[in-house]
């Protein structure tokens, strides 16, 4: 664009300068080095045009939330992800521990996710053996069929067959993908290529670089995107591929099934004596989890251009969290206002759900990883189911709700989660019961209350308290 603009302009003066008889030298000489300024000012347009262009794409972050439910699908739309994967049938990595869709979903899922301008990624990235290759042929071509934008995928035979009915891959961090000549093989197939966690930042942008200095592009005829996870849990294994499970209960992590053996508390045994020691203060296979909020500034100077949260077996409310967060963190890393400040306001948000205690993750260098020390999450608050909605009054801002379990209470914080609801957190102001101010009600009871967004029937009501 810029040659072909040069052009133009050159040939225009040249032109110019023919017309002039040669006692009009001077006076054409000064018309040309109008246009000679002119000149330089369109180039110098141009150039910013073509700055501006690079420096926006190239600060374009796809932000990719966890779908484990309809309820996560809608949590991931309201608080601002651009795109969700999620898994269906059991050929997926979550097969077991989320409540995962079937294939009659699929139109749902991509309809709710282009409406609201985000893409859907199916996964499909287990271990595939041939009694599986007629299900996974079934699946992609319902994927296909359902306009899913693309599947990510580990085993070649998905791939083969995603590739020959036009659906897009992306690779799987199971497949490990840790240097530049990797990416090259892959981008035969592939247009964005998820990497190892086992990476430092510093590796990150030496693939990021090198995708950019050796021009590597995928199907599409586009550079090669690159997808990192930035937040959620972490397995003891290299890019997920532990076989703990699978030996002690025949249960296999590489194909969906994990039972999380490394979550648990251990003794060690003398084999020579019999002596038992039990391992205080750490579960040693069990590794905090990921959070790169902290140095997402430094994150994104690599090049990466997608942030994967993980957590499709998690809560509603977790993707609504820390999607939100992530997303706020994202735009403050480009408008420049990233601070340390609003870090620490967002650490304290993620904190709030389900998590192991935070660390780093590889990503800063360190070589041995951070273990937890409790089973379960240390979130600094918990939910406690009380009931499920009735109605909602719109002309009125009113939620009616049958409250089936404890209290509730003027001023407690609420939160509300449903498939089309998605999540809605807010406090108790004001309380009816049987048409009359209460202070609170309880188990059995139906109240009213004040609330700006509609509510459902299917919608579960939870309260907040500290954990």
């Amino acid at each position: 664009m810029l040659f072909s603009a040069l052009l133009k302009c050159l040939s225009y003066s040249c032109l110019m300068l023919k017309r002039f008889p040669e006692k009009n030298v001077e006076a054409g000489l000064k018309k040309t080095k109008i246009l000679f300024n002119h000149l330089r000012t369109i180039l110098f347009i141009l150039c910013l045009e073509s700055y501006f262009q690079k420096m926006s794409e190239k600060n374009h972050i796809e932000l990719m939330a966890p779908a484990g439910s309809f309820e996560s699908l809608m949590a991931a739309v309201q608080s601002g992800a651009n795109s969700v994967y999620f898994g269906i049938e059991q050929l997926n990595m979550r097969a077991t521990s989320s409540y995962n869709f079937t294939m009659e979903d699929l139109d749902k899922v991509a309809s709710i996710c282009h409406e609201n301008n985000m893409k859907a990624y199916m996964t499909l990235n287990t271990i595939v053996y041939d009694h599986d290759l007629k299900l996974v042929k079934k699946i992609i071509d319902a994927a296909n069929a359902s306009g899913i934008d693309a599947i990510i995928a580990s085993d070649q035979a998905v791939i083969h067959y995603a590739r020959t009915v036009g659906l897009p891959v992306h690779i799987s961090t199971q497949l490990n993908v840790t240097n530049i000549e990797t990416v090259k093989f892959y981008s035969f197939f592939a247009d964005v290529m998820v990497l190892s966690r086992e990476l430092s930042l510093g590796q990150m942008k030496t693939i990021c670089d090198g995708i950019i200095e050796e021009q590597i592009k995928g199907p599409s005829g586009e550079l090669i995107r690159i997808e990192v996870f930035a937040h959620g849990a972490l397995c003891m294994a290299v890019s997920g591929k532990c076989y703990l499970s699978l030996h002690t209960q025949n249960s296999s992590a590489n194909r969906g099934a994990c039972l999380q053996n490394c979550r648990r508390k251990y003794k060690v045994i003398d084999i020579e004596d019999g002596h038992e020691l039990e391992i205080d203060n750490e579960f040693i296979m069990s590794p905090k989890d990921l959070s790169t909020i902290s140095f997402l500034d430094q994150l994104i100077d690599t090049g990466i251009t997608v942030l994967k949260i993980e957590g499709r077996a998690r809560a509603p409310e977790y993707v609504y969290k820390v999607v939100k967060a992530y997303r706020e963190a994202i735009d403050s890393v480009q408008d420049g206002s990233f601070s340390l400040q609003k870090v620490e306001g967002w650490v304290s948000e993620l904190e709030k759900v389900y998590n192991r205690g935070f660390w780093g993750g590889y990503y800063l260098g360190k070589e041995l990883g951070e273990w937890t020390n409790k089973q379960g999450s240390s979130a600094t608050e918990k939910k406690i189911y009380l009931g499920q909605g009735i109605h909602y009054f719109p002309k009125a801002g009113i939620a009616h709700f049958k409250i089936d379990s404890h209290t509730l209470e003027i001023g407690d914080k609420i939160l509300i989660t449903g498939p089309e609801t998605g999540v809605i957190e807010s406090e108790i102001t004001a309380l009816m019961v049987d048409d009359i101010q209460a202070e609170t009600a309880v188990k059995g009871e139906e109240c009213t209350f004040p609330l700006d967004r509609k509510i459902r029937k299917s919608d579960k009501l939870y309260k907040i308290v500290p954990a």
